[in-house]
């Protein structure tokens, strides 16, 4: 039970406490989410998804754009004011980047970064001892080490994530992220693998490697990306390991040779673009060229079989004209993604693209948005296709109400099937058909 003021018998509202954790962002949170929920567990704290039962409250935040902000503090006043007598905690990205404007979220009683997530704990105890508010954010320093603490479980049925880097050292001129995340830190490859050795005991048989600039891997220990990925590849009951979001300069020849050895590696890459016009990459500070981008993508597909590339644009962005615009589009043709994710370029305060002359009206992003996923779409539907008549092994995740399961191929393929299956076990499937979002099969 917690310890404290309320002893190890009950909590400040008698039995046990409970808590309700909101995860706003991107994998690495939910990630870091897990942990906390695990050390809430070893300390005696009880989970709950329901609003109501919560006697405590914990927003993991994101501070991507300026509007991953205003949700986190809709959330936070939103949960102290239909829960007044309840202990909110607002952690993750936000106040790590924003002290001050997470400090002033009175509605918050504990406002802490994501660097002393480690510290959860002893920060909610002292807050049961003496109910005083508490704001204490310890800024990133350079040479700092990786934290955290490794994973024992994961609230998918079958794939688990696995965080093994965070920081980021980019600096890209549209990005607050090396400040609410600090320079790169490398989990050592000996955690990493006792980590992907407990999850598969679990019954997990992929796992999910991510990180705040995952290729960057290394960097800071001299360990290498490969033997990271490697590691994960060695319990015998992980059948695949996936990697998360990729940095195209980080991913050398002598990586891809690498890689290509690893049977249990899936040949989905998720490689960052952001823009396939050169003067908009500069103006980004994006350490590559289109052209070197659209080379790896070459050497990707021949290196890997069945490979699938997938990434992010960002249109819009500050001093993006028109041509500079099709020249995304045709880039995107040119390479053939088989999914992109689009969004328009937010403003965010703090960063250098902010003070940027040439910022275009919303109207005119949302258009260029749509017409570009337009082209995405296309793409997309003639990749399902062409998937048609093949024999693909899936791994199966969740049976559908309407008789249908479901299921991710090796290189992310979503596949819904009809017949006797069971979750987490990879069976062989003919694709039968497809639409603009699913390929169907028996």
């Amino acid at each position: 039970m917690p310890q404290g003021l309320f002893g190890a018998s009950g909590g400040i509202f008698g039995g046990y406490m409970k808590v309700k954790l909101y995860t706003l962002g991107c994998k690495v949170n939910q990630y870091e989410t897990q942990e906390i929920t695990e050390d809430l567990i070893r300390h005696g704290y009880e989970i709950t998804l329901t609003d109501c039962e919560a006697d405590i409250f914990i927003v993991n935040s994101c501070t991507v754009t300026s509007e991953s902000d205003r949700k986190t503090r809709q959330t936070v006043r939103r949960l102290k004011r239909n829960y007044p007598d309840s202990i909110v905690i607002l952690t993750g990205c936000m106040p790590q980047a924003f002290p001050d404007m997470a400090g002033g979220l009175e509605a918050a009683d504990i406002v802490m970064g994501n660097k002393d997530n480690i510290n959860l704990i002893n920060r909610l105890n002292l807050y049961l001892e003496n109910r005083t508010r508490q704001v204490n954010i310890n800024k990133h320093i350079d040479g700092e080490k990786f934290t955290g603490m490794p994973i024992g479980d994961f609230n998918e049925r079958t794939r688990a994530i696995v965080k093994i880097e965070d920081g980021c050292d980019r600096f890209c001129s549209y990005c607050i992220i090396p400040k609410s995340r600090g320079r790169v830190r490398s989990k050592p490859v000996s955690e990493i693998r006792n980590e992907t050795f407990g999850l598969s005991k679990k019954g997990f048989c992929e796992v999910v490697l991510v990180g705040i600039n995952l290729s960057a891997y290394g960097k800071d220990s001299g360990e290498k990306f490969y033997d990271a990925v490697k590691a994960a590849c060695e319990p015998e009951n992980i059948k695949r390991v996936r990697l998360g979001s990729l940095e195209p300069d980080h991913i050398t020849d002598e990586v891809i040779s690498e890689l290509a050895k690893l049977p249990k590696l899936c040949p989905q890459f998720h490689i960052s673009l952001q823009s396939g016009c050169n003067g908009t990459l500069k103006r980004m500070n994006r350490h590559y060229t289109a052209e070197e981008y659209f080379a790896l993508c070459e050497k990707l597909r021949k290196s890997f079989t069945d490979c699938t590339l997938t990434t992010d644009v960002m249109v819009g962005f500050a001093g993006e004209s028109d041509k500079d615009f099709i020249e995304t589009v045709e880039f995107v043709k040119k390479v053939g993604f088989e999914k992109i994710h689009i969004f328009p370029y937010s403003v965010r305060a703090g960063t250098r693209a902010a003070e940027f002359d040439g910022q275009i009206e919303k109207s005119v992003k949302e258009k260029r948005a749509a017409v570009l996923n337009e082209t995405a779409c296309e793409i997309r539907r003639g990749f399902l296709k062409k998937q048609i008549g093949r024999t693909l092994e899936i791994i199966p995740e969740s049976k559908l109400e309407n008789g249908f399961g479901f299921g991710y191929t090796a290189n992310y393929t979503p596949v819904r099937i009809k017949g006797n299956f069971k979750e987490g076990i990879p069976i062989k499937v003919k694709i039968t058909g497809s639409d603009s979002e699913y390929c169907y099969a028996e």
